[in-house]
């Protein structure tokens, strides 16, 4: 009987809780960058406005651009929030939300090669962009200032 009145209980906690929204999102809007040494990354991200969140983020090595990516974060058809990704301009390949809190958040995309997940984190005046395999393993992180 204890089974069934927790699973009861987590069904009404989950009808409880509201899904999430682009504008749950919003700790993420700023300017960003990281540098070290000739090596720059730059990371922006607009407050959330009509159910979108609009971003970019450029990188290179003094003043030579190396790569760039157009970024949106935006309802998909499920209504999730997908963070929207455009490395070069090329094809948009989206990442669904799997967690958010209230300065964190990871998206994936198991079929995409990768990155699959993708994990911002805020503390304070700095976030931590990570980039990873589905478990997590070959990550990559940048560690950002506001600008």
């Amino acid at each position: 009987m204890t089974m069934i009145m927790a699973m009861a209980a987590a069904a009404v906690l989950a009808a409880a809780s509201p899904a999430a929204k682009v504008d749950d999102l919003a700790w993420m809007a700023g300017q960003w960058s990281r540098e070290e040494g000739e090596r720059w990354t730059e990371e922006s991200w607009t407050f959330p406005r009509g159910g979108v969140m609009l971003g970019h983020s450029r990188s290179g090595r003094g003043d030579a651009l190396r790569e760039f990516e157009f970024l949106r974060i935006a309802a998909g058809a499920d209504g999730v929030p997908a963070y929207i990704a455009q490395p070069g301009g090329g094809a948009p390949v989206a990442f669904g939300l799997v967690r958010h809190g209230t300065t964190s958040a990871t998206f994936e995309n198991a079929a995409h090669d990768y990155p699959q997940r993708i994990h911002y984190a805020r503390d304070g005046e700095t976030m931590t962009a990570t980039i990873s395999a589905i478990d997590g393993s070959k990550a990559i992180s940048w560690t950002f200032r506001r600008r």
